[in-house]
């Protein structure tokens, strides 16, 4: 019978690596899967009242005359995994060489950094595939300026289409407020894709949940670990979230309005509400297992409950077949002309007496 192979969970998508030894600290090195995609730049520049098209950066050097421009701009870096580029943007931009080294470390756990001139915050992008029910988790990192938002994503950002759609039809507040809350607006959405994580592992508990009362089985037990230790990733990922989306509010940085505190309060209680969550369904995978386990030990008791029973029963009818088959001589019932039709007898008589006897102790 050929071995079955068992899919190895998602471990590494969720442990932090860092740089080779010896690598000297603030060295941008590129941390995560190997891509070869050419690096894009877009630019966007909008106020209350003009909103400007998207427009494509062809080299970074272009970058600081949109600054001179009045009104805010959401500049989308696309690609991070092009160190040089990232040297020419920390040039333009006076970005300290270790926090681009932590934006090239697409392993970085949530984090906030405050400069001088600028905010760096870092957040993770967690989706659930419905087909194999895998996470996908993308790093997106931000630069916070006094007029301009850097956004740093590893592939191309079709998550914030929405928020485009919002500036350029001037949708809610955001093309009235400053770059703190474009900042704001940016981590809401990966906010949302949190809730809409929790949303699809808890579809998939409840597929197993019914798989696992049709009948246990190896894959439902496989199922409920891995959903398990998931859930356990997921929650590593979005716990240093939270306390980064606290320090937000607590801050007294000058890029950081008393208006827009309150939303950045709000996400922090989404995080704390999403953990509640994930602290929840961990707990109900965990039943889950004991339920598998005990349904599991459950059917063996059954079937050694079975098997007890016909050892019960044949029990005295070998000790009757162990005595008339020795080999002695003379044994008195050997010479009666029905011994063999009363042996018989005797022992149907012992079964049913047996079987009535289980079933009167309702054991069957």
């Amino acid at each position: 019978m050929a071995k079955r192979k068992i899919k190895k969970i998602d471990l590494h998508k969720f442990v932090s690596k860092t740089a080779q030894k010896g690598t000297i600290p603030g060295t941008i090195e590129y941390i995560g899967k190997e891509r070869a995609e050419n690096v894009t730049i877009e630019v966007i520049e909008y106020d209350e009242s003009t909103f400007t098209k998207v427009t494509k950066a062809k080299t970074v050097s272009e970058l600081p005359g949109y600054l001179e421009h009045p009104g805010i701009k959401w500049i989308q870096v696309t690609g991070v995994h092009n160190s040089e580029i990232l040297q020419e943007i920390g040039q333009q931009f006076n970005i300290i060489s270790l926090d681009l080294e932590d934006i090239a470390n697409t392993t970085q756990r949530p984090r906030i950094e405050e400069r001088e001139n600028y905010i760096l915050l870092v957040f993770k992008i967690l989706q659930l595939n419905p087909e194999n029910q895998e996470v996908t988790i993308e790093q997106v990192s931000l630069i916070l300026g006094t007029n301009f938002v850097i956004s740093f994503h590893e592939t191309t950002p079709n998550d914030f289409e929405t928020l485009k759609s919002r500036i350029l039809s001037s949708k809610g507040r955001i093309r009235k407020m400053k770059s703190d809350y474009l900042a704001f607006a940016i981590i809401d959405i990966i906010i949302d894709h949190y809730f809409t994580l929790i949303e699809g592992i808890g579809d998939n508990i409840e597929e197993i949940e019914e798989q696992l009362i049709a009948g246990p089985g190896q894959e439902v037990q496989e199922a409920i670990y891995k959903t398990k230790r998931r859930l356990g990733y997921v929650k590593k990922t979005i716990w240093p979230a939270r306390e980064v989306l606290n320090q937000v509010y607590n801050s007294d940085h000058q890029l950081l309005n008393d208006e827009t505190r309150m939303y950045f309060r709000n996400n922090y209680d989404h995080t704390i509400q999403i953990i509640e969550t994930l602290e929840s369904l961990r707990d109900l995978t965990s039943g889950m297992m004991d339920l598998y386990l005990s349904t599991v030990s459950n059917k063996m008791n059954e079937i050694m409950k079975v098997l007890t029973i016909f050892s019960a029963i044949f029990i005295p009818l070998t000790f009757f077949a162990g005595v008339y088959g020795m080999n002695f001589k003379y044994l008195p019932e050997l010479e009666m002309r029905y011994g063999y039709f009363i042996f018989w007898g005797i022992m149907i008589i012992i079964t049913a007496f047996m079987l009535l006897f289980f079933r009167r102790k309702k054991w069957l």
